[in-house]
């Protein structure tokens, strides 16, 4: 009876010898189990390399995407995997559920506001609507398209509001560089609603 050597395990490739293709399947293997966006500098920690390389290969890996239904969302220092908005309608129906609830115009008008000035309180908001907008903000914030992101050091320390990554996926965009340029020359127009006026 002839005896069999066990074999030699293979040697996994360690993050100082991996390809930037190979650094991107693993970082998309590590998006894939995230329940949370995930921040270079934890990517980089995490593999033993610098946040260049991380960034390198997420550009491989959005790369990759192209001819497919996924794509990374980023927001700041921050990534995340989701799907493309191509894939909608097939979720929906899988889910048996509509993702895209209607915003009103008074949402949507807010939320502009907030993507294109952020960070922004709600007194600038109001000065710049020239109504109340707290029931909205309030609207917002459960729906969880926007979020507190800071406070300003004056009196009161009004609070100052971003976008989150819910934001990115709800008008199907990958990161805040691919919304339209802002035309300033535009004239305002004001807010036609149900909020109050704003307090002076």
């Amino acid at each position: 009876m002839t005896n069999k050597t066990p074999s030699e395990p293979k040697t996994q490739p360690t993050t100082e010898t991996m390809s930037i293709p190979e650094m991107a399947a693993l970082i998309e293997a590590l998006l894939f189990v995230a329940d949370h966006p995930v921040t270079l500098n934890e990517l980089a920690t995490t593999l033993d390399t610098t946040t260049n390389t991380i960034e390198k290969a997420l550009a491989a890996l959005n790369e990759s995407y192209e001819q497919r239904f996924l794509r990374l969302q980023r927001l700041g220092k921050r990534v995340q995997l989701a799907t493309s908005p191509r894939a909608t309608p097939a979720i929906e129906r899988f889910l048996g559920l509509s993702i895209s609830s209607k915003l009103s115009p008074a949402a949507l008008e807010v939320l502009g506001i907030i993507a294109y000035k952020q960070p922004i309180t709600r007194p600038e908001i109001e000065s710049i609507r020239g109504v109340s907008s707290d029931g909205v903000l309030r609207n917002l914030l459960s729906k969880g398209l926007i979020e507190v992101v800071g406070q300003l050091d004056t009196a009161g320390r009004p609070r100052q509001y971003g976008t989150t990554f819910e934001f990115l996926k709800y008008f199907g965009l990958a990161s805040l560089d691919e919304m339209p340029p802002l035309d300033m020359d535009d004239p305002e127009t004001p807010a036609e609603n149900n909020d109050e006026p704003a307090s002076t």
